[in-house]
């Protein structure tokens, strides 16, 4: 996964597309960005709002840091419920809480 993948893949886990920008600052928006401002290249993933970044991370592969956006945010749809499991019979794994209709 890269900066150009990394979008396709967001948008099959059903992110919608105007809370991330690729390549620059956007308010409202997790953000990734290439920075080379110290010499070595360097990606930052970040909220931006109102001018400031939050929960800012940077990395210096371009791979990990599109796999912690692209983690980050999935797993966001999943907390939602707008994304799951294929087979929601299956047993989940260890540590994994059952849905409450199903907990005893």
């Amino acid at each position: 996964m890269n900066t150009e993948s990394v979008l396709g893949w967001l948008t099959a886990m059903q992110v919608p597309a105007e809370l991330v920008s690729v390549g620059a600052d956007a308010d409202d928006a997790w953000c990734l960005v290439r920075d080379d401002s110290e010499g070595a290249p360097a990606w930052e993933v970040y909220w931006s709002e109102q001018g400031n970044r939050y929960d800012w991370a940077r990395f210096t592969s371009e791979h990990v840091a599109c796999f912690y956006l692209f983690g980050r945010l999935t797993w966001t749809q999943v907390l939602r419920g707008a994304v799951g499991p294929v087979d929601s019979t299956s047993t989940p794994p260890d540590g994994t809480p059952l849905p409450r209709n199903q907990a005893s």
